[in-house]
């Protein structure tokens, strides 16, 4: 491989536009971050001014060229990705109509509800591969037809945010199919938008973007573009991907056998398929990945890290990541008894239930803040393993290794425990950015350094570490057969707590 120039990742996430610079061999020349918030106007709702993603990627981009001393004629292709599902509704002159709806907007029910009598919850399912649940795209175009008639009928586009971006970039609509996929309008196998779904429900073809593998050229950089943000004009632009299948890309989980895993706020197991697998009740996401010809599955815990987070702000605020997790390390495995559900935010997978609800159960006077430590970080390890078996069960091909990435990996305790659990070694790659180098390897691919995605991360993405499971795996199948049995003997008090 003979290969020359720089490519540049942009992750535009909830919270952030990041900028990352990366060489042919996946070394980082510079990362660029530029935050904003999200609002709330209601309970339940979730929106974003789409103006923000833009302001942020001008900003990150300027200043990673800027403080890496990189010249704009070194970027030989741009890749994007960014948080899924967000509705972006644009008018003629591509002007936006209203706020994006987020990912974790929550107001859809009602219209998801009339999805499934529309179309046939089977039939959804079958062609979409997932359910229509409310963080979903498909719901909020719903919503807005009902309940803004008059922003409705503005709508010419429909974007996601990365592609808003992308837009800005290049004057071009379009959307790649893994990030497709996520709008659950989408023929799951054709990899492209559902002629059927789209009829059913009542949408106008015309509203959808072209559709793109995520290594495929979508537009070069124009001469606005480039005024606005440094780069040089005719710089290609790929179509990218949604932000867990880039993140996929950037740790190298690209081909079957190899997943990918992340243990942020939420945690998430993400595994690739040669071929579309579908869980038949919904509780997985199958979406398209971002590698042309191959597809993917998900499952997603709610609160990962964020668990860990809760303990520490209510109990033990003054302790440091390190100094709470050197308390649960010399506990036995099971905690002696203590068992932490970590539904604090509700549940997705396996149990799609918004009424789940987080508990310690087995508190005895001889439990300290050590043990509900280590009970936190084995009941989320245990929720980890409910979604990998669901995914490992539904996945035609044998899973062999985990990439880890997340806030979480950082504690060699915890990724101990996930490794036990689970009972499979959980590798860490040497890029903390995995969402923009996923996306950065893309235009990689584009920019002809590599002839396939899979060839690329054989270079780009490299293992630093690798924790198998120990030989204290075994003490965690009792106490896993325990925590399989509190959800279903707890729900039915969740559900009356909810009334109170």
């Amino acid at each position: 491989m003979t290969a020359s120039g720089i490519v540049l990742g942009l992750d535009v996430s909830t919270t952030a536009t990041k900028a990352i610079l990366v060489r042919p061999d996946g070394s980082v020349v510079g990362v660029a971050s530029s935050e904003y918030d999200f609002e709330s106007p209601q309970p339940l709702w979730a929106e974003q001014d789409p103006a923000l993603w833009w302001a942020a990627a001008q900003v990150s981009i300027s200043t990673v060229l800027r403080e890496s001393a990189t010249s704009a004629d070194d970027i030989v292709a741009i890749g994007a990705a960014g948080q899924m599902h967000g509705l972006v509704l644009l008018d003629e002159h591509d002007e936006v109509i209203r706020p994006a709806i987020l990912w974790n907007d929550q107001r859809t029910a009602a219209e998801c509800d009339w999805i499934r009598e529309t179309v046939g919850r089977e039939r959804f399912i079958a062609i979409t591969g997932n359910e229509p649940l409310t963080g979903f795209t498909a719901g909020k175009l719903i919503w807005v037809r009902e309940h803004e008639p008059e922003n409705w009928a503005r709508a010419r586009h429909m974007l996601l945010p990365k592609d808003y971006v992308r837009l800005k970039l290049t004057g071009e609509h379009a959307l790649d199919v893994a990030d497709g996929a996520g709008t659950v309008l989408f023929d799951l196998r054709t990899r492209t938008w559902s002629d059927e779904i789209v009829a059913a429900l009542g949408l106008d073809p015309a509203l959808l973007p072209r559709t793109v593998e995520g290594p495929e050229v979508v537009g070069w950089v124009t001469e606005e573009a480039a005024a606005a943000t440094g780069l040089r004009s005719g710089t290609p632009v790929v179509g990218g991907a949604g932000d867990q299948a880039a993140n996929a890309v950037g740790t190298g989980a690209v081909v079957p056998g190899i997943g990918a895993m992340s243990v942020g706020t939420s945690g998430v197991v993400f595994v690739p398929t040669a071929a579309p697998a579908i869980e038949p009740d919904g509780r997985l996401h199958a979406f398209c990945h971002a590698v042309p010809g191959t597809w993917h599955l998900m499952g997603v815990t709610l609160s990962a890290a964020g668990s860990l987070k809760w303990l520490r702000d209510e109990l033990a605020p003054t302790r440091s990541w390190d100094e709470l997790t050197a308390l649960a390390e010399p506990i036995r495995p099971g905690s002696e008894g203590l068992v932490f559900l970590p539904y604090l935010s509700g549940e997705r997978t396996p149990y799609p239930d918004p009424l789940a609800r987080a508990a310690f159960v087995g508190l005895t006077v001889r439990h300290g803040l050590g043990h509900m430590v280590r009970a936190v970080l084995e009941g989320v390890a245990f929720s980890l393993r409910d979604v990998f078996e669901l995914v490992r069960d539904t996945s035609p091909e044998p899973l062999r290794e985990l990439r880890a990435s997340g806030g979480g990996t950082n504690s060699e305790l915890w990724k101990q425990i996930i490794a036990d659990v689970l009972g499979v070694p959980i590798s860490l790659t040497r890029t903390a950015e995995g969402v923009a180098t996923g996306a950065a390897i893309l235009a990689a691919v584009a920019a002809g350094w590599y002839p396939t995605v899979g060839d690329a991360c054989q270079t780009m993405v490299e293992v630093s570490a690798t924790t198998a499971p120990g030989p204290q795996a075994g003490a965690y199948e009792q106490a896993y057969v325990v925590y399989r049995s509190l959800y279903p003997a707890l729900h039915g008090s969740f559900v009356a707590l909810a009334k109170v």
